[in-house]
C-alpha cells in the first residue's frame, strides 16, 4: 500500500509555470508506474503524464512540449514540471501510483490558470 500526497498547485496567469510535487509514504523505487492525471470541472479525469519504473515516459497530446514528469527515487517523490500554462489547463491535477495491480490515489491539488 501507498499513500500520496500532492503539492504545488495554485493560480497563476497564463504563461507561467507551476511545478507539482507528489511525495509517497514508501519507496518508489519498485511501484510500476506514476502518473498525473487532471480533471477539470464537468469533464472526466484523464492522464496527463506517466513514467514507469524504467523511466519510460509518455504523455497527452495536449501538455506535450510543455510538461515533464520526472522521479526522484530517494525522495520518493514524482515531479510534474508545467510550463507555458493556458486556462485550459485550469483543473484538479491528481498523483497516481500503480504497484501490483492495485491503483493508489492522492487527493489532489487545484491548479488554476487565468488569461
Amino acid at each position: 500500500q501507498v499513500q500520496l500526497v500532492e503539492s504545488g498547485g495554485g493560480l497563476v496567469q497564463a504563461g507561467g509555470s507551476l511545478r507539482l510535487s507528489c511525495a509517497a509514504s514508501r519507496s518508489i523505487y519498485d511501484i510500476n508506474a506514476m502518473g498525473w492525471y487532471r480533471q477539470a470541472p464537468g469533464k472526466q479525469r484523464e492522464l496527463v503524464a506517466a513514467i514507469t519504473s524504467g523511466g519510460s515516459t509518455n504523455y497527452a497530446d495536449s501538455v506535450k512540449g510543455r510538461f515533464t514528469i520526472s522521479r526522484d527515487t530517494a525522495k520518493n517523490t514524482v515531479y510534474l514540471q508545467m510550463n507555458s500554462l493556458k486556462p485550459e489547463d485550469t483543473a484538479v491535477y491528481y498523483c497516481k501510483a500503480t504497484s501490483w495491480g492495485m491503483d493508489y490515489w492522492g487527493k489532489g491539488t487545484l491548479v488554476t490558470v487565468s488569461s
